[in-house]
């Protein structure tokens, strides 16, 4: 049996060795913490259970492709519920917006806000849909290894139907002017590590998958979804070594041939790291086997990190949904503050996830679990008064827009930024997503699946095809494992 190392036990990392396993390799995943899963770890203190990484399910129709692979399904392994309403949005003064999971609703209130914007919204919809077909289903599954994976002159003339080379803003803008509306169909992109100003109109995709196919919440948490992959995993006879972090990947006559942890040198025949990519190239990789060289780092634009905080509150907050969106600042001011002049923002946009309104066994009865986000620019100083200035920000509109007190309830609080993120996954920069998914960084303008000095080695993950999220990481693991298949066939 041929052997293959993976580095990293997150969303990629098990997706890439179970299907390597599947298909009859001899799998080793290593991990650098205790816990297996990557970013989306579960902290639990004094009954209070938080989900530390991704707390977002869309694009449903990913996951149930993937289980089905390994004649399973994510009803088997987790219980699935369609939030309805999708999310609320808090605008300026005491407006918001409920988005609905039914389509005609949320047509009726794109119409009431700006009329005529009903239509316009069913035939951007209309188009996202074709996006995402086309999208997802051709574009984002190429691992852009080479340019002849593009030659096909449909996928030339695809790739002007799904707006390559526009913006997301000006495609936007074509469909409302209102400013709220305006700010509800921008806001999936920011999951790629962008603005609207930015990301390519394609990733309208996004908004199909958010408007049309849904908010869904598993119940005890998006870690229920790691440990049904772990328990395929493990029916496909992964192996999974955690406290083990990689020091170095041996290369001998361009070709890798095992790992070095802390018990020592482990053979391997091929590698797929699902970590860093950055970290993986610059400190396990030695320089003269590396396709990207330091200063190329610093010239890429990064995904923002993030300031978390974990809130256990005693008895019940009002006002709020399961996911809640504070648009109550301006979008372009805080957009600046992370990618034009990077600084700690003074007017933040943050994101309220209070999974305790949709599932009982993630707080103690009565009580709310409430978990705050605020984008932040990667590369800051990260100190413990920032935190608490940003945090008493938010938690002051917090507590105007829902009229109630929250801070002397508090009985749990936990922060997580910058130095979190480098020290538990050896973040670059600290960033939260990977690389932004500008034009400059799609496809074949992303680091590579494939070392170029290394034919042996291979990548998966945020940093690389496709990009940024948790179903494009679960489609990079398995992109991963069918280039590893491809390589030992040529042998």
């Amino acid at each position: 049996m041929k052997r293959v190392a993976v580095i990293g036990s997150g969303f990629a990392g098990i997706a890439a060795a179970s299907c390597l396993a599947r298909r009859g390799y001899d799998v080793t995943v290593y991990e650098k913490n205790a816990t297996l899963g990557g970013r989306a770890q579960l902290w639990e203190k004094d009954g209070f259970r938080f989900d530390l990484g991704p707390s977002w399910y869309w694009m449903p129709d990913v996951f149930e492709e993937y289980f089905a692979r390994f004649g399973t399904t994510p009803g088997h392994q987790y219980t699935l519920k369609r939030l309805d309403p999708s999310y609320r949005v808090f605008l300026p003064g005491t407006d918001s917006i409920d988005v609905p999971a039914r389509l005609s609703e949320l047509v009726k209130i794109f119409e009431a806000r700006e009329p005529g914007s009903g239509k316009r919204l069913q035939a951007f919809l209309k188009e996202a849909a074709y996006t995402y077909k086309v999208g997802m289903g051709e574009y984002v599954r190429k691992p852009s290894v080479s340019l002849a994976e593009y030659a096909d002159p449909k996928l030339a003339i695809d790739g002007l139907r799904l707006r390559m080379f526009s913006s997301m803003r000006s495609r936007v803008a074509k469909v409302v002017k209102d400013d709220a509306l305006r700010q509800i169909l921008e806001f999936p992109v920011l999951f790629l590590g962008g603005t609207a100003r930015e990301i390519p109109a394609m990733y309208s995709l996004m908004n199909h998958a958010d408007l049309v196919l849904g908010t869904w919440y598993p119940q005890g948490g998006m870690r229920t979804v790691v440990d049904g992959m772990l328990r395929v995993a493990e029916t496909q006879g992964v192996t999974f070594k955690t406290k083990a972090a990689i020091h170095e990947i041996r290369i001998d006559k361009a070709r890798a041939n095992g790992v070095l942890t802390d018990a020592g040198f482990e053979a391997a025949d091929a590698v797929v790291a699902a970590a860093d990519y950055r970290h993986v190239e610059q400190y396990l990789v030695d320089a003269k086997w590396r396709t990207y060289h330091r200063d190329w780092w610093d010239k890429q634009v990064l995904s923002p990190s993030s300031l978390l905080v974990f809130l256990g509150v005693r008895g019940r907050v009002g006002g709020l949904e399961h996911h809640n969106l504070f648009f109550d600042e301006g979008l372009d001011q805080h957009a600046d503050q992370i990618y034009v002049t990077p600084q700690w923002p003074d007017k933040p946009l943050f994101y309220a996830c209070v999974p305790s309104k949709s599932d009982d066994t993630v707080a103690p009865e009565g009580d709310e679990n409430i978990f705050l986000l605020v984008p932040l620019a990667p590369g800051m100083e990260d100190t413990d008064e920032q935190r608490e200035r940003i945090f008493d920000i938010i938690m002051d509109r917090l507590e105007q827009r829902t009229g109630e007190s929250i801070r002397d309830r508090i009985v749990v609080k936990r922060t997580y930024a910058h130095k979190d993120f480098i020290n538990d996954y050896n973040s670059f920069k600290g960033n939260a997503y990977g690389l932004a998914n500008v034009l400059k960084q799609t496809a074949i303008f992303k680091p590579r699946m494939v070392a170029k000095k290394v034919p042996n080695l291979f990548f998966a993950g945020q940093m690389t095809v496709p990009g940024p999220g948790v179903p494009p990481s679960l489609l990079s693991g398995q992109m991963a494992a069918d280039l590893v298949e491809q390589y030992f066939a040529k042998r």
